[in-house]
């Protein structure tokens, strides 16, 4: 009784941690109110994030990407969607699940091909190119014909627009999909068919309409689902999973610090471990937490720059280092 008790704590506050750091970062750049003007200004242009499909008309191209979604929203849930061209084709056809409109909610060439999601720019989840692509293409083709529910939409559990790039993910594990923790609706499942493969396609997942359930699978590691809420660990690469944000992993580098581009005086060149916990939430910017050991650093590194801890863009410690 007690363990069940203190799994029960637990889970709650990882649940409150998470929303409130969802919270926090939707609030620090503005997606709580979903920018000035409303939804019919929002940014919808090019990310820029796709390869332009012209000059690359010689191979073909598969990508995954996910946003969040359109206002308070956005500080729990994503909005995927994907994107392919065949060798030869100088565009890309863009597939996604869209609530708004009646009749077939399975939409075509809505949007541009990684153009930001009504203000919030997009994160790219999968890119397949070549060969491979071109092979995985007619399978993902025959996935969205085969889609369940293409005339039905419900924010939670599902059937939404995570449902949508999870059956696909199912129906061509080539494509290794890694839905992150916060796309609710990604474990929606029939009542009648509560076991199967998870959204990767590989693995086992045993779910009751996207509510209560556990996944083991090859990309997205252990995961618990409590009323659509995943939290877990994964383990390529090693994080952990969770609500609202995505997850959360631990990431080392060394880097050589040198005196123009420290604010201490009196260091000389040093190389120095750092440890970042980035805090990978889609969509926005990366929270990381940097923390500087001085175990290789030269003797005369002043101490109140043997221990640094940053939050937010790196200072000086990681500087030019890309998330």
């Amino acid at each position: 009784m007690l363990s069940l008790k203190a799994l029960s704590i637990c889970i709650l506050l990882v649940i409150l941690l998470s929303l409130g750091a969802s919270l926090a970062q939707a609030t620090r750049h503005g997606e709580l109110s979903g920018g000035q003007g409303g939804w019919w200004s929002a940014r919808r242009d090019s990310s820029w994030l796709a390869p332009d499909a012209r000059r690359n008309v010689s191979q073909a191209i598969v990508q995954v990407y996910a946003a969040p979604t359109y206002g308070w929203k956005g500080a729990v849930a994503v909005h995927p969607w994907i994107i392919f061209k065949r060798e030869g084709e100088t565009h890309y056809s863009r597939y996604e699940v869209i609530s708004w409109g009646s009749g077939d909610k399975v939409r075509r060439n809505s949007n541009l091909p990684d153009g930001y999601w009504y203000g919030a720019k997009p994160r790219l989840l999968v890119d397949h190119r070549g060969a491979d692509a071109e092979a995985m293409i007619p399978r993902i083709e025959a996935a969205i014909q085969s889609y369940p529910w293409p005339n039905t939409y419900h924010a939670w559990p599902g059937p939404n627009s995570n449902t949508f790039l999870a059956h696909i993910g199912r129906e061509v594990p080539a494509l290794k999909l890694d839905l992150p923790a916060n796309a609710v609706g990604k474990d929606y499942r029939p009542l009648w068919r509560p076991i199967g493969l998870p959204p990767s396609g590989g693995g086992i997942q045993v779910s009751v309409l996207g509510v209560a359930g556990v996944t083991l699978g090859a990309e997205e590691g252990f995961e618990l689902n409590v009323l659509g809420l995943n939290m877990g660990l994964d383990f390529t690469p090693l994080r952990l999973r969770l609500p609202f944000i995505g997850g959360m992993a631990v990431k080392t580098f060394s880097r050589i610090i040198r005196r123009a581009k420290c604010p201490a005086q009196g260091l000389t060149d040093a190389e120095i471990p750092i440890f970042m916990i980035e805090i990978d939430a889609v969509g926005f910017h990366p929270i990381s937490f940097f923390v500087a050991s001085s175990t290789r650093a030269h003797h005369n590194v002043s101490p109140s720059t043997r221990s640094t801890s940053i939050l937010g863009p790196p200072v000086w410690t990681a500087q030019n280092h890309q998330l």
